[in-house]
C-alpha cells in the first residue's frame, strides 16, 4: 500500500485480545473508526472499538466480511492463516502481507532465516522421534529444551532438561506426538531483551530502545528500559532490528527477542511480527507508543524518530495478582495502571500491567520486588 490512509477511515484488527485493545486505542485517538475479529464476544478490544465480528480466527466467509468492511486489515498475533490473509488480500488493503508471518509461523524457518540473514542463533537441532532427542542431547550437552515447532507461548509447548537420566519420558513424546520438535542447548543467560521495529509501507522505520525482560515460570514478569547492556550489543541489536525489518518487508510493529550469554555473546531467540507485551511501556515513556507506531506503518504515515522520555518499569498483572494490585492502586500515585478487562480472572493470565516512569531505576525494581503482590 502506497497511498496514506488518513482518519476517518477503517481499520480491521484479527483478534480482539490485549494486543488489540491498545492497538485500537491508538487508533481510535487518532481519528480511525475500528472493527474487531474475535471468537469471544465483549474481547477486550471489542470494549474499544466501533464493532466487532464474532468469529473463529480461520473463519474465512468472516474475514471476507471484516475484509470487505475495512480499508486496511492488520492483526494482533502472529498464529493468523497465511493461506486466509492472502485470499482477503483481494477485499481490502493488508500491507504487512504474509512474508513476516510464513517465517515466524514455524521454528525452524525462523531460525534458518535467522542464521541466513548473518545472525546468530542458540545452537539446536531438529528431532522428529525418541530416537534423534537422545542423539540431540548427546550432542548439544545438557541441559536443554525441547520446543514444539509451531505455536506455543508463556512457556507452553516446550520442556526443559536439566538432568537427561532424571526425565520424565512421558512428556517428551506427547511433545514429539504433536509434531516435529526442535532441541535448543539451553545457554548460560546474562539477560533477555527484545527491540521493538514499526516502519511503513515506504520502508521508514522507528525504532525503540532496547527493552531488558525478567520471566518467571516462562511468563513474562518485569521489563525495563533502557536495558542494562553494553554498547556494543545495543549496537548490534538495533543493526539486527533493522536488517530483520528489510528483510521481512516490514510494515506495521514486530519484536524482536534476543539472548545475552554471560560472555555476551547476543543470540535471536524468536521474532513477533506484531506488538509485544515487553514494548507496553512505550506508551508512556515514549513520545510515541508500540500501537501507535504500528497504526502509522499499516496506514503509511510517517515514522518519527523515538525518544525516551525517562527510565521505565512495566509489570505484567496475571490472574493471582490482579485484586490485590487494584486494592494498593490508591496509595501508589506514580503507578500508570492498565486493566485489559477480560470476563475470567484466571491464574497465570495476563490481566493488565502496570508501568512506572522512574528517576531512580534501581530503587524502583528494588520496590517492585519489596511488595508481595508478585509473591503469589
Amino acid at each position: 500500500m502506497n497511498k496514506t490512509l488518513l482518519p476517518g477511515k477503517t481499520i480491521g484488527i484479527i483478534g480482539g485480545g490485549q494486543l488489540g485493545q491498545m492497538m485500537a486505542l491508538s487508533a481510535k485517538e487518532m481519528g480511525y473508526k475500528v472493527l474487531i475479529l474475535d471468537p469471544q464476544p465483549n474481547c477486550s478490544a471489542a470494549q474499544v472499538s466501533d464493532g466487532q465480528i464474532v468469529a473463529e480466527y480461520d473463519d474465512l466467509d468472516k474475514l471476507v466480511e471484516l475484509a470487505k468492511a475495512c480499508d486496511v486489515l492488520t492483526y494482533e498475533f502472529e498464529n493468523v492463516n497465511a493461506q486466509a490473509i492472502e485470499e482477503v488480500k483481494k477485499y481490502t488493503e493488508v500491507p504487512q502481507g504474509t512474508k513476516a508471518l510464513s517465517v515466524t509461523q514455524n521454528r525452524i524457518s525462523e531460525k534458518d532465516f535467522i542464521e541466513q540473514s548473518g545472525f546468530k542463533v542458540v545452537p539446536h537441532i531438529v528431532i522428529d522421534n525418541i530416537f534423534e532427542y537422545h542423539r540431540g542431547v548427546e550432542k548439544l550437552g545438557a541441559p536443554v529444551i525441547l520446543k514444539t515447532i509451531r505455536g506455543g507461548y508463556d512457556g507452553k509447548g516446550q520442556i526443559l532438561i536439566d538432568d537427561p537420566e532424571n526425565v520424565c519420558y512421558a512428556d517428551i513424546e506427547h511433545l514429539l506426538m504433536q509434531g516435529t520438535c526442535i532441541l535448543e542447548k539451553k545457554i548460560n543467560l546474562k539477560k533477555e531483551v527484545s527491540v521493538v521495529v514499526s516502519a511503513n509501507s515506504q520502508g521508514d522505520t522507528s525504532i525503540f530502545p532496547v527493552i531488558e525482560n525478567v520471566h518467571r515460570h516462562n511468563i513474562l514478569h518485569l521489563s525495563t528500559c533502557p536495558a542494562q547492556i553494553s554498547s556494543q550489543s545495543e549496537h548490534h541489536i538495533y543493526q539486527v532490528g533493522e536488517t530483520l525489518a528489510k528483510k521481512l518487508e516490514l510494515v506495521g510493529t514486530m519484536c524482536i527477542e534476543f539472548f545475552i550469554s554471560d560472555n555476551d555473546e547476543v543470540y535471536v531467540n524468536e521474532i513477533a511480527p506484531r506488538p509485544h507485551n515487553s514494548g507496553h511501556l512505550t506508551i508512556e515513556a515514549c513520545n510515541l507508543s508500540q500501537f501507535e507506531a504500528h497504526v502509522r506503518g499499516v496506514c503509511n504515515l510517517p515514522m518519527p524518530k523515538v525518544q525516551l522520555f525517562k527510565t521505565a518499569a512495566m509489570i505484567n498483572l496475571l490472574g493471582q495478582h490482579l485484586e490485590n494490585a487494584k486494592n494498593q492502586w490508591p496509595v501508589h500515585p506514580e503507578w500508570h495502571f492498565h486493566d485489559y478487562g477480560k470476563d475470567a480472572v484466571k491464574k497465570n493470565r495476563k490481566m493488565g500491567h502496570i508501568t512506572i516512569l522512574s528517576e531512580d531505576l534501581a530503587a524502583t525494581k528494588q520496590a517492585i520486588e519489596n511488595n508481595s503482590i508478585w509473591d503469589v
